[in-house]
C-alpha cells in the first residue's frame, strides 16, 4: 500500500492501452551523479525514487544508454532501476518504460539480445512498455529490413512486452507514415514544451495520437532544465504580468499537464528536492486562463529572438551536395543559444544528426551561396555551429 499522504498525483489513461498513469512519469536520464554520468549516486537516487513512488508516480521511463560515459551505451540506469525495484519490492506498483537501442543492431537476433540482456538488468520477465529508441527514418528502413515488426509481435505474444512504441525526434509526417505501417502500435513517445510546439511533430503529432487513440508521453518538458535556469530579465518581466503568478517550473509543467493530448509528462529529475517540487505541482488542479495561454506564447517568442541567426526552416539550402543536413545544424545551434549554452542542444546535435552530415562537413564549396532567403551565409553560420558545439559530444559533465 503506497502512503500518498497529503498530495494526490493526479492520473490519465494512456490511449487504448488503458493503463492509468501519474501525470508525471520519472524519466531516468539524468540521476544524480558522483564522478561522471556513469557513476549514479545510488543513495541519492534510490530516495527519489522511493519518494516518488510512495507519492503516486507509477512510470518509471528508461533506456539502454541512459547514465553511460559516451552517448551510445551502455549504461547503469536499467541496472540500477531494477536493484532498487527489487531490493525495495516496488515492481508491481510502476510500469516500466524502456527502449530499444535501434542504432546498434546488425542483424535479426540483435533485438532479442539487447532486449533479453535489458530484462536481465532490470530484473524483470517483461516490461509494460518497449520503445523503439529515438526512431528517425534512416533507422526505421534499416530495422524494417532486420524483421523489428516479427520482433515486436514475438514481444507481445510472448507476454515479455505489454505494450509497444516508438520516442521520435521526427516531423509529422514521418511520424504518421510509421504508425500506419504497424497496427499495435500503442504508445508514442514525442518531445514537446512551451517552445517546441512547431518543432519535429509538435503540436499536431499531439493531436494526431489524441485522433487515434495512442498512449502519449512527452519528453523535455523543461527543455533539458533550461527553461527553469537563468531565465532572461525580458523573460520574467512577461512572466510578472501574468494573471496568476507562477514560478517558470508551474508554468513549464502546468503548460503540459492542461493539455488533454498528454498523458504522461517524463522529467529527467537530478535531486530529492526537484522529485518533491513536480510531484507538488502535478498533484493542481491549476487551469490556465486563455490570457496566460498567450502570454505563454509571448514568452516563447521572446525567447526565439535569442537565436544565433535568422534561419526560417524553409528548406531551400536543401540538399547539400556534400551531405549536411544544414538546416537541423542550424535550428540545434538556435535553441542552444536561445538556452544560453550548448547543453540545451547538445544531445540531439550529435544524435539526430548523422556524423558525415554535422556542421564540421561543410567544405564551403558555396552551392548554398545565394539561396538563402534570409540572405545567410550558410557556410558562415556552419563554421559558427562547429565552434559552438565543438566536433564530438562531451557535454556528459
Amino acid at each position: 500500500m503506497l502512503n500518498l499522504g497529503v498530495l494526490i498525483l493526479l492520473y490519465r489513461e494512456l490511449g487504448k492501452t488503458k493503463e492509468k498513469v501519474s501525470i508525471l512519469g520519472f524519466g531516468t536520464m539524468r540521476l544524480p551523479t558522483i564522478k561522471n554520468n556513469a557513476d549514479i549516486d545510488k543513495k541519492e537516487a534510490t530516495e527519489m525514487l522511493t519518494y516518488g513512488i510512495e507519492n503516486g508516480i507509477n512510470l518509471i521511463d528508461t533506456a539502454y544508454p541512459y547514465h553511460s560515459k559516451t552517448l551510445d551505451g551502455p549504461g547503469n540506469s536499467e541496472g540500477f532501476i531494477g536493484n532498487f525495484l527489487k531490493e525495495n519490492s516496488y515492481r508491481d506498483d510502476v510500469l516500466i518504460s524502456t527502449k530499444s537501442p535501434i542504432w546498434l543492431v546488425e542483424k535479426h537476433q540483435d533485438f532479442e539480445n539487447y532486449f533479453e540482456k535489458q530484462l536481465k538488468d532490470l530484473q524483470t520477465d517483461y516490461v509494460d512498455i518497449y520503445l523503439l529508441h529515438s526512431l528517425n527514418e534512416t533507422d526505421w528502413e534499416k530495422i524494417k529490413e532486420l524483421q523489428v515488426l516479427d520482433f515486436l509481435d514475438d514481444c507481445l505474444s510472448s507476454n515479455k512486452v505489454k505494450h509497444v512504441g516508438f520516442s521520435s525526434h521526427m516531423e509529422i509526417d514521418y511520424v504518421i507514415e510509421i504508425l500506419d505501417e504497424y497496427p499495435k502500435w500503442e504508445v508514442v513517445l514525442t518531445q514537446m514544451n512551451y517552445l517546441d510546439e512547431y518543432y519535429q511533430s509538435g503540436v499536431m503529432g499531439l493531436d494526431y495520437l489524441k485522433e487515434v487513440n495512442l498512449g502519449s508521453m512527452v519528453m523535455e518538458p523543461l527543455r533539458g532544465g533550461r527553461l527553469v535556469q537563468n531565465i532572461p530579465p525580458s523573460v520574467m518581466e512577461l512572466w510578472d504580468m501574468a494573471e496568476k503568478k507562477r514560478t517558470p517550473l508551474q508554468w513549464a509543467l502546468q503548460y503540459l499537464f492542461n493539455r488533454d493530448d498528454v498523458h504522461c509528462v517524463l522529467s529527467g529529475m537530478s535531486s530529492l528536492e526537484q522529485v518533491k517540487e513536480n510531484i507538488r505541482i502535478a498533484s493542481e488542479i491549476d487551469i490556465i486562463s486563455d490570457n496566460d495561454q498567450e502570454l505563454i506564447r509571448e514568452v516563447a517568442r521572446e525567447y526565439k529572438t535569442f537565436t544565433g541567426n535568422d534561419c526560417t526552416r524553409c528548406g531551400y539550402c536543401m540538399p547539400c551536395p556534400y551531405g549536411v543536413d544544414i538546416i537541423n545544424c542550424l535550428t540545434e545551434y538556435n535553441i542552444a543559444q536561445m538556452m544560453g549554452t550548448p547543453k540545451a542542444s547538445a544531445m540531439q546535435y550529435f544524435t539526430l544528426i548523422d556524423d558525415d552530415s554535422r556542421a564540421d562537413s561543410c567544405i564551403r564549396c558555396m552551392e548554398c551561396e545565394f539561396i538563402c532567403p534570409q540572405m545567410l551565409n550558410i557556410p558562415d553560420e556552419l563554421e559558427k555551429v562547429n565552434e559552438y558545439f565543438g566536433d564530438e559530444f562531451n557535454h556528459f559533465r
